[in-house]
C-alpha cells in the first residue's frame, strides 16, 4: 500500500509525511479560497453535535438550567485562532484561561462551531461578549468542565476549488480514493500540517531545542527563525533580531499580528536572560503544544517509514502495539498491548472486525518504541535524530515534560459525501464540495492530502 513513485511535497517530509497511501491521482485544487469554505462542527461522546447555524442547541452532557460550578456555550467562530479567541473572550468576562476549558482545538482559517466551558459565569454574562465573528450561545449549566475526553470528533463541510480536472474525472478520482481509503479502513493517521504551523512549519523544531538544547535555544528558534511563507515585515524583523540579539528593537518592529512573540519579547526586554520566564509567558497550551509538535513529527516519521517499508496498515505484525475500539470507533489507547507472534492470526482477525487497531508509539518518558520489525525501524529514526525517551522530562518546566503514549495507524473516515461538483465555462476546472466525519486527533487534510495530492501544500491551503 502507499505510493512510492509519486513525488510528495518537500514541505510534507520536513514535517515526516514522506508518503501516499492511495494510489490514484489527485485532483489539485485549493482550500480554504475563502475562509467559509471550510467549515468545522465539533461532535461530542453524546453525539451533540456544535452547529454553526443558530440551532435550536439541544440538551448536551446533561446540561440543565440549574446553576452548577460551568456553563456550557456553543463557540462559533470565523477566521480566529482558537487561543486568542478565547483569550479574548475570557479578557470580556474577566475569567483567567484556566476558567475556560474546550474539547479541542479548531482551525483558524475557518468557520468553526465548539462547545467551551465557562467556570463561575452565568448566562447574563455571556450576552456581555461582543466580538467580530465570534458568537457565543449558552446551552445550559454542567457538573463538569470540557476536556479532550469528551470529544468524539468533527464533522467538515469543505469546498475544492480550482480543481484541475473535468467533472467526470472529479468524480471518478475522489470515489477512487475514498473505496482505497475504505478497504484499508482509513487514512494513515498522520498529524496534519496545522500541528506544526502552516505557513511557518517550526512548532515541532521548537520542541525538539526545548527537550535538546534548553530554553533559550528554543526561545530563539521561535522568535527569529523565518519561512518563505510569512509576511515580508515579519522575515525582516525576525532576521534582524537574529543578527542584533537586541529584544528592545525588536519588540518595536515585530509586527501586531506577532502576539504570542511579541508577549514573550516584553519579557525579555525587562530580563534579557529570563528564557524560562519568558516562555512561562506563553499559554499553557501552547508551552505543551511545542513538545507535542515534536512528538508528532517522530510519530509521522515512524509511519512514513511503516508505509515506505511494505508493512500494512491493517494487519499486525509480531512486536506491532495494538489497541482496542470502542463500538463507538474511538481507539481506547489504555487498553493496548504487544502482538505475539503466536497469537498474531487472532489480532489480525480482530483488526479485520474493526474491534482492533495497530498504534505506533509517541515517544516520552514512560513510552518505548515497538517490539519485533517496527521496533527496530523506530530506533534507527531516533538515533538519527540523536533523541531518547529521557529527553521528555524537562527539568526547568515540569508541566511540559512528555509520559508519551500510542496511537493508532489508521483513522475511520465517516459518513463521507460528495456532495456536488460544478465547473466553469473552462469545462477542467471543477468546484468540489465534500462532506465527512474524522474522530478526535485526526486531521481533515490528511484525508483531503490523499484526494488532491497538491504540489504546494501552501498555496493549496492546507
Amino acid at each position: 500500500m502507499g505510493l512510492r513513485n509519486l513525488r510528495v511535497p518537500k514541505i510534507d517530509k520536513l514535517l515526516g509525511i514522506e508518503s501516499y497511501a492511495t494510489e490514484t491521482a489527485g485532483i489539485g485544487g485549493v482550500i480554504r479560497a475563502s475562509v467559509d469554505d471550510f467549515r468545522v462542527a465539533e461532535i461530542l461522546v453524546d453525539h451533540s453535535k456544535a452547529e454553526i447555524e443558530n440551532a435550536q442547541d439541544k440538551r448536551v452532557l446533561g446540561s440543565s438550567t440549574a446553576q452548577q460550578r460551568y456553563l456550557l456555550c456553543v463557540l462559533v467562530k470565523r477566521n480566529w485562532d482558537t487561543f486568542i479567541a478565547l483569550k479574548n473572550i475570557g479578557k470580556q468576562l474577566a475569567l483567567n484561561q484556566e476558567q475556560i476549558q474546550i474539547a479541542g482545538i479548531k482551525d483558524a482559517k475557518a468557520v468553526t462551531a465548539q462547545y467551551v466551558t465557562l467556570e463561575k459565569a452565568s448566562l447574563e454574562d455571556i450576552k456581555r461578549v461582543s466580538l467580530k465573528d465570534i458568537t457565543i450561545r449558552a446551552v445550559g449549566y454542567v457538573f463538569d468542565k470540557l476536556s479532550p475526553y469528551y470529544l468524539m470528533g468533527n464533522h467538515f463541510t469543505i469546498k475544492i476549488k480550482a480543481a484541475e480536472a473535468s467533472e467526470l474525472t472529479v468524480r471518478k478520482r475522489v470515489t477512487q480514493v475514498s473505496e482505497e481509503i475504505e478497504s484499508a479502513s482509513g487514512v494513515p493517521n498522520f498529524f496534519g500540517h496545522q500541528r506544526f504551523g502552516t505557513t511557518r512549519p517550526i512548532t515541532h523544531l521548537v520542541g525538539k531545542a526545548i527537550i535538546k538544547g534548553g530554553l533559550e535555544e528554543a526561545m530563539m528558534l521561535f522568535l527569529t527563525k523565518s519561512s518563505v511563507h510569512e509576511h515580508p515585515s515579519s522575515i525582516e524583523a525576525r532576521m534582524e533580531l537574529q543578527s542584533t540579539q537586541n529584544f528592545n528593537q525588536a519588540l518595536r518592529n515585530f509586527p501586531r499580528q506577532l502576539r504570542f512573540e511579541r508577549l514573550v519579547l516584553r519579557h525579555l526586554v525587562e530580563k534579557p536572560r529570563d528564557f524560562v520566564g519568558a516562555f512561562k509567558r506563553l499559554p499553557n497550551k501552547l508551552q505543551v503544544l511545542f513538545v507535542q509538535a515534536y512528538q508528532s513529527y517522530l510519530f509521522n516519521r515512524f509511519l512514513s517509514e511503516r508505509i515506505n517499508s511494505g508493512f500494512s496498515l491493517n494487519k499486525a505484525e509480531p512486536g506491532d502495539y495494538v489497541m482496542n475500539v470502542e463500538r463507538s470507533g474511538l481507539p481506547m489507547i489504555n487498553l493496548a498491548k504487544v502482538a505475539k507472534a503466536e497469537s498474531i492470526a487472532e489480532t489480525n482477525k480482530r483488526i479485520e472486525l474493526g474491534k482492533m487497531r495497530v498504534a505506533l508509539p509517541l515517544i516520552g518518558i514512560k513510552q518505548k518504541p515497538s517490539q519485533g520489525d517496527m521496533g527496530r525501524i523506530e530506533r534507527e529514526i531516533l538515533s538519527e535524530e540523536e533523541i531518547e525517551t529521557d529527553d521528555f522530562k524537562v527539568s526547568e518546566i515540569s508541566k511540559i515534560s512528555r509520559r508519551g503514549g500510542l496511537r493508532p495507524i489508521i483513522t475511520p473516515v465517516r459518513d463521507f459525501k460528495l456532495n456536488k461538483i460544478s465547473t466553469s465555462t473552462n469545462s477542467n476546472i471543477s468546484q468540489v464540495e465534500l462532506s465527512f466525519m474524522m474522530m478526535r486527533g485526526s486531521y481533515a487534510t490528511v484525508f483531503l492530502r490523499e484526494i488532491m495530492k497538491p504540489e504546494n501544500p501552501v498555496s493549496a491551503g492546507f
